[in-house]
């Protein structure tokens, strides 16, 4: 028997000939060619490194801890102020006005000092815009320049860099500035109204809690269940603060326990002994 019998063709064993099926194997490995639907890549590109998607989450992020802090704020003032109250005199009703009273202030001067200060944010956001739109105006090649230098900044090839500036200044000159150069979303500026209306809220409620701790239990155990229930919302709201800002749970609980605990003594201090006096 000869070998020449038993061995496959020789077209058998080169393996099967280039045809159709293998003919775009190289093409399939660069990736889509480029075409109308690739024809944005560079400023799809340029827009995942230029805008801010971690804006939305930081933008949430903010408005909870500043929700947090408004909460801590009211638990802290309002607790120190009735304790204080409550040094001097048991009377219920005197101690339901000094925790109103304390509510209410706090939260409208809450309430007023973050409008004030979102409105200047968001006076300041508009200027820049305001000042980058005349740039654009002005000076169109030199902002196509720096939008390029900057996308080239983030990481992008110089090529690459340009191009995206191009298309991106094609789409939205304005937009694209803002984002990038400024760091400002102009379809999402800061809303004064939102931000005093939750600043309020938040010191509303944190304030609710050692008002109604001191007012609702009998005269012998006012003081203690307000202490432990005030001590007990700092820890809560320590811990959740930390948790927020990826800190130590343990020593931002203690910090803010411990701080709230420091207030209530001293006004209960100062008001025991403006008790005694007035007798």
């Amino acid at each position: 028997m000869t070998a020449s019998s038993d061995e496959p063709p020789a077209e058998d064993r080169a393996g099967p000939p280039p045809g159709p099926p293998a003919e775009n194997r190289a093409e399939d490995r660069a990736g889509p060619p480029p075409g109308t639907p690739a024809e944005g890549r560079a400023a799809d590109r340029a827009e995942l490194h230029a805008e801010p998607h971690g804006a939305a989450l930081g933008t949430r992020l903010n408005w909870l801890r500043a929700a947090v802090l408004g909460a801590n704020d009211g638990i802290v003032s309002t607790a120190g102020l009735v304790v204080g109250v409550a040094g001097a005199t048991g009377d219920r009703t005197a101690l339901l006005t000094a925790g109103l009273a304390g509510l209410l202030a706090g939260s409208m001067s809450m309430a007023a000092g973050e409008y004030v200060s979102v409105s200047t944010q968001r006076d300041s956001e508009r200027a820049a815009i305001a000042l980058e739109r005349r740039e654009l105006r002005e000076q169109p090649d030199a902002e196509l320049d720096e939008l390029t230098g900057l996308l080239a900044d983030r990481g992008l090839s110089r090529e690459v860099a340009r191009e995206a500036a191009v298309q991106l200044t094609e789409r939205d000159a304005l937009r694209a500035h803002a984002r990038v150069e400024l760091g400002i979303d102009p379809d999402a500026l800061a809303e004064p109204w939102h931000a005093a209306v939750a600043s309020f809220l938040a010191f509303t409620a944190g304030a609710l809690l050692p008002l109604l701790a001191i007012v609702l239990p009998s005269a012998s155990a006012r003081l203690p269940v307000t202490v432990c229930s005030v001590l007990s919302a700092l820890v809560l709201t320590g811990w959740w603060s930390a948790r927020l800002g990826a800190a130590r749970a343990g020593r931002a609980m203690l910090r803010n326990a411990g701080g709230g605990a420091l207030a209530m003594a001293v006004t209960y201090g100062a008001g025991s002994l403006l008790g005694a006096v007035a007798l």
